[in-house]
């Protein structure tokens, strides 16, 4: 192998967030085609891809070198008073660092974390003093014209160059500090290199030639100037944008160093020499567990036995109920046996003290009453996991594997991941981190990037491309899990002959395909957690997030790598959900329940499913999977776990679902390729479903361990062809061996192979169905407090509240409105309704809420608006919140109108707040006389505290008022006058437009809850509403054409009905409007039309004390809307009955009505035309005419 001159010693990365363009993969693949021996990565203030660089890098063959381009404050790197661009002492300068050795790494690890932890201002900074102090095994060059020296020179400072110089060499020693020129084509690049060159003549300190690489090729430098845009949220037209002023920044050949630099060879040359000596290796940690103390006369491993075996001690009860019952598959004796050979296992594979590990924060967890989830992943399929209560299913009862989840013939570390409460998932990470010391826990970084369709709208965004224009591109990439450019182009023409028709979509599609996969931004991993035996600061880089969170700079398969113990803390909202509702329960009704212990076998909790009434059920919610229990019929805990791993997209594209739901019902012929698979396979009707199935076959019929049966699993999983021939011809052989014929042997192993792609983990799918029939079971049974708890999950997501809130009035629970003598601070169950919260209440806080209810328990019911804010501790209350609490219908119960009250908010504050004043200096007992109370003034018939008599607010004032609050209507909706209409134009709910396909023509109706004004690239007018309605929320979108039609509508609060075609996007399914008309315009009800009630009932069901209830209903609304009966009477026959009342009518008589007749009548609010008559309004738009004939 040639020599080459030149080795790359500045370079920066992807994980120089969107800066640096180049792909670590890439990089190191085209620094082994030139055969270039080393390559170095200095990314900007992190080692992000430092390790997952070295593991590339090492697999290719070149050397990889370890470095980083820091940031060195002018003063102390604490210093966060200073402005960071301004010229003189603000703005810190750039140091390129490289490792020489182990020590160097172990220095620049603490210097690149020290910069987070401590000198993060605007940039991660660290100081001079702190490189004195760490900068053994370090190299250190000039850096770029941001680096101190250059910046001196160019300045021409030549003192401050001289002294900056020398100050370095001291810091690093003779030999270790390099000055860095560099020639990227700037006219400024000339002055600082002769500069550097008169410098190191005068000081000694040697040269060093680098190219500041942020992008691969001379090509690519397009991609990384629109890199930059997307840094900066500039666009390429602007000319003030942040750019490179030349397109030199790339990865240059040897060649073209030689070219920019040929009167400095040595320079050259000298890169060279630093990389031989830069040897450092990056070691697995040779003992990763944290130190587990056990108690005096053990050792991890008898330990690790002892509260096994207590704690199946404690599970055999629940065992043997079982096997009384008849349900236990397996006896007590295959228990032991399997319990024994697996603590056997664990104690030789040296994972006790993990274990132990484990146990002892899930045992602290349920000691504190935070909720454990039953298990995640493979480790539901350990027995020991199931003894020590780190999982809740019982893997003999469902046929579940040890091997799925520790293999040991190929040893590798555990993968326990635990789902927590969401609410208390920090308690269980604050154990553990005092347990083993804050320096040793850290939670995990990940990194965002770009994927197909965001490259496409980050691109067309930064090249200032209209976004309807980048929007249909956009949408015309497969909506498939992961899917990359290159694949869109292949799998879908329409996107091939859009780039045909359209320059710019080709330029867009040039630039995104380098950028595709490129890192974006780092965030905190959603539940990673590393736990080590001695300060991560030793081992690993760490990091700081912007709220605080201190994770390493090392992704998860980096730290993998590196051998540390890491664990998933997961925060699931449905154990939270769980938890509520049975608290709930305790505190209503006084009942107690044990979700551990609760019968498989409940057929209400399966009929729940068959009917795809799953809203609020884990795993199940989804419109696809509703459908598919409809299809399927789930009667057992196994079913639901098929239906778990079924619905995924490689199952629903491969037509796996039909298939198996025609063979359960029997459409479909179940057979099996030799007797021994029925045994496997009967549970799946005779198909391979889990990767269990794949390990119990080749075990089974070709005598594999199930050791080497999990090998083979994952071979097939990988799909590499010398790997899977090798595993063939084993099987074949062990077939062969077992007298399998050959043709069926080899027919099975192409089976196992073709659902391999399929093929999902059974341990995790069961614990995950097992929490699935837990919330069903809460749902059939109590269903009050479970729908509360949801609702207490939720609060502040609105689309999910308004969902829930439709999904309790359709099981026939009232969502009641809050109320000052009722409310707790959050929803709460009350006999078979639910109570709204005050905390839900806009600018009610938790402790004006808490005020209000601790008043309430002192003196029971407030008697009016005065003696409520009498009551109330001081401070506590102001206008905002009692004008929240009346628009709320918080104040109802004081038996005034919401104008009422209204009206006297500032006479009833002023008098609370003198009251409280006298209280607090002791008027009274100073003067002798008794405090006056606002009940005995009112009393009194002092006029003051009296609240005026005035006319209450409209119905539309009414819940407009709710709706600003609350974010959701509770009283009533808006939309309730129109539902009959609605229903017979077959109106889109909006809850479910996710069930539509990509470009379906639709109607949705709604009120316009928001509007974000958007322009286009033409400066044209467009906006994005949130519409409501009575089943929840949705995006539209009003592109120009369609909004210069119908802006004039388009206000908040307005009740419209919409014609227009669904768009499924990334970030949810909305609609592209094309028309609108004021739902007033289809026959609804205005103010103008009275219209009528119609109400159809059985005759039967109108007794005496029904109609009596009516008519004294219908005389407490009167109004101009007239009453009709439509009567099926016993004959058979209708008739129709025309009420003497007329009555005022809305939401809230409509729901009055519907209770007193009860299941099996229907209200209905039919509006009238401008004349006020009942029938459809004569003046239906054509749009509707439309939608009617379709």
């Amino acid at each position: 192998m040639r020599s080459p001159g030149f080795v790359h010693l500045h370079l920066h990365t992807d994980f120089s967030l969107l800066d640096g363009a180049c792909d670590i993969s890439e990089l190191v693949d085209e620094a082994a085609r030139r055969e270039m021996p080393a390559v170095a990565v200095t990314d900007h203030g992190n080692l992000f891809a430092a390790a997952n660089f070295f593991h590339k890098a090492t697999t290719q063959g070149v050397k990889p070198i370890i470095g980083c381009e820091v940031y060195v404050a002018r003063g102390n790197h604490k210093d966060k008073t200073v402005d960071p661009e301004a010229p003189g002492t603000g703005r810190a300068n750039h140091l390129v660092l490289l490792c020489e050795n182990a020590e160097g790494y172990r220095n620049l690890i603490k210097l690149v974390s020290t910069g987070f932890l401590e000198g993060f201002y605007y940039k991660p900074r660290i100081d001079l003093d702190l490189l004195s102090k760490h900068s053994r095994g370090l190299i250190a060059l000039s850096a770029c014209l941001r680096g101190e020296v250059s910046e001196a020179v160019m300045e021409d400072r030549e003192t401050d160059a001289r002294n900056s110089a020398y100050r370095l060499r001291d810091i690093f020693g003779k030999g270790n500090f390099f000055l860095e020129v560099q020639d990227q084509g700037l006219e400024v690049d000339k002055k600082v290199n002769d500069g550097l060159l008169r410098l190191s003549r005068e000081t000694g300190i040697p040269l060093v030639a680098t190219n500041d690489a942020h992008y691969l090729t001379h090509a690519d430098a397009r991609a990384q100037e629109v890199l930059l845009c997307i840094q900066t949220g500039k666009t390429m037209s602007d000319q003030h944008r942040m750019r490179f002023a030349t397109d030199q920044f790339y990865f240059k050949t040897s060649e073209e160093m030689t070219a920019v630099f040929p009167d400095l060879p040595e320079a050259l040359a000298r890169t060279v020499e630093i990389a031989s000596r830069c040897n450092l290796r990056i070691e697995r940690v040779t003992n990763p567990f944290p130190e587990f103390r056990v108690p005096e006369g053990h050792t991890l491993d008898s330990y690790f036995e002892k509260v096994v075996r207590e704690g199946f001690l404690e599970r055999i009860p629940l065992l043997e109920r079982a096997a009384r019952e008849g349900r236990q598959r397996q006896p007590l004796a295959v228990y032991e046996q399997r319990l024994s050979a697996e603590i056997d296992m664990l104690k030789k594979m040296r994972f006790a003290g993990y274990f132990l590990i484990v146990w002892d924060f899930i045992r602290y967890a349920r000691a504190q009453g935070v909720p454990v989830g039953p298990g995640r992943g493979s480790a539901a399929g350990s027995l020991a996991s199931y003894a020590l209560r780190i999982t809740d299913v019982d893997p003999l009862q469902y046929g579940l594997l040890f091997e799925r989840f520790l293999n040991p013939e190929r040893v590798s570390l555990p993968d326990i991941d635990i789902d927590f409460c969401m609410r208390r998932r920090g308690e269980v990470i604050e154990y553990v981190t005092q347990k083993y010391g804050r320096e040793n826990v850290a939670q995990i970084i990940t990194f965002g990037t770009m994927a197909a369709k965001a490259a496409i709208k980050d691109v067309g965004r930064a090249m200032d491309i209209p976004f309807g224009d980048v929007d249909r591109l956009a949408k015309l990439i497969p909506a498939e899990l992961n899917i990359t450019l290159d694949k869109a182009l292949k799998d879908s023409p329409q996107l091939r002959s859009a780039l045909e028709k359209d320059e710019r979509y080709r330029e867009i599609m040039e630039v995104a395909l380098r950028l595709e996969g490129l890192a974006r931004h780092a965030s905190t991993h959603a539940a990673g957690v590393v736990i080590s035996p001695q300060p991560l600061m030793e081992i690993v880089p760490l990091y700081k997030t912007n709220r605080d969170e201190i994770t390493t700079q090392y992704d998860m398969n980096a730290l993998e790598r590196l051998g540390l113990i890491k664990m998933d803390f997961l925060g699931l909202t449905t154990l939270t959900v769980l938890d509520d509702a049975v608290r709930l329960l305790k505190q209503s009704r006084n009942i107690e329940i044990d979700l551990a212990v609760l019968p498989l076998d409940d057929a209400k909790v399966y009929q729940l499913f068959a009917r795809g009434e799953t809203t609020g059920i884990f795993q199940f919610e989804s419109h696809g999977m509703r459908d598919i229990l409809r299809r399927y019929q789930p009667t057992r805990l196994e079913d639901l776990t098929a239906l778990n791993a079924l619905y995924r997209p490689g199952p629903i594209q491969g037509g796996m679902i039909d298939d198996f739901i025609d063979r359960k019902h029997g459409r479909k012929r179940v057979s099996y390729d030799l007797p021994e698979l029925q045994d496997i396979l009967e549970e799946t009707w005779g198909v391979i479903l889990y990767q269990e199935q794949v390990m119990q076959i080749a075990n089974r019929l070709a005598g594999f361990s199930l050791g080497e049966a999990d090998i083979l699993r994952r071979a097939m999983g990988k799909k590499k062809k010398e790997e899977m021939a090798a595993q063939r011809d084993k099987f074949m052989n062990g077939c062969r061996a077992n007298k399998v014929p050959e043709k069926k042997g080899a027919r099975i192993f192409d089976l196992m192979e073709e659902f391999a792609g399929y093929g999902f983990n059974k341990s995790h799918s069961c614990a995950y169905a097992l929490l699935a029939y837990q919330t069903a079971y809460l749902k059939v049974h109590y269903p009050v407090e479970f729908m509360c708890a949801l609702m207490i999950a939720e609060t502040g997501n609105t689309d999910k509240v308004v969902k829930y809130i439709n999904e309790s009035r359709g099981m026939g629970i009232k969502v009641l409105p809050p109320d000052v003598h009722e409310s707790a601070l959050n929803f709460t169950p009350v006999g078979s309704d639910i109570r709204f919260g005050l905390v839900a209440i806009k600018n009610v806080g938790e402790n004006t809420a808490h005020a209000i209810c601790i008043a309430r328990s002192k003196k029971g019911q407030f008697s009016s608006l005065f003696d409520f804010c009498e009551s109330i501790e001081p401070g506590q209350l102001n206008r905002r919140v009692l004008e929240s609490l009346t628009k709320a219908g918080a104040l109802d119960c004081l038996r005034s109108t919401r104008a009422a009250l209204w009206e006297s908010i500032d006479k009833a504050l002023n008098y609370g707040q003198r009251q409280g004043h006298h209280a607090a200096v002791g008027q009274g007992g100073l003067f002798g006389g008794a405090r006056q109370s606002s009940e005995s003034a009112v009393q009194d018939n002092e006029p003051q505290y009296e609240v005026p008599q005035v006319e209450e607010w409209s119905e539309d004032q009414l819940l407009a008022g709710e709706y600003s609050v609350l974010g959701f209507y509770v009283s009533g909706h808006p939309l309730a006058k129109y539902s009959g209409r609605l229903k017979e134009m077959n109106v889109v709910d909006l809850a479910v437009l996710e069930a539509k396909k990509n470009n379906d023509d639709v109607f949705v109706a709604g009120v316009i809850a928001s509007l974000r004004p958007m322009r286009s690239k033409k400066g044209a007018r467009w906006v994005i509403l949130g519409l409501q309605d009575m089943t929840g929320m949705a995006e539209l979108l009003v592109f120009p054409e369609a909004f210069s039609r119908v802006e004039n509508l388009l206000k908040a609060g307005a009740a419209l009905l919409v014609k227009g075609r669904i768009s499924v996007e990334e970030v949810g399914t909305r609609v592209i409007v094309s028309e609108a008309r004021p739902l007033d315009a289809i026959g609804g009800g205005s103010s103008g039309r009275a219209g009528s009630l119609r109400i159809r009932v059985d005759s039967g069901s109108l007794s005496e004390v029904t109609l009596e209830s009516l008519k004294a209903l219908f005389s407490s609304k009167p109004g101009a809307c007239a009453v009709s009966f439509e009567m099926k009477l016993p004959d058979g026959t209708a008739g129709t009955l025309q009420s003497q009342c007329r009555v005022k009518a809305d939401a809230a008589l409509v729901a009055a009505v519907e209770e007193i007749l009860g299941p099996g009548s229907t209200v209905e609010l039919v509006p009238g035309n401008a004349n006020g008559s009942a029938n459809a309004a004569a003046d239906s738009s054509q749009m509707e005419m439309e939608h009617t004939r379709g």
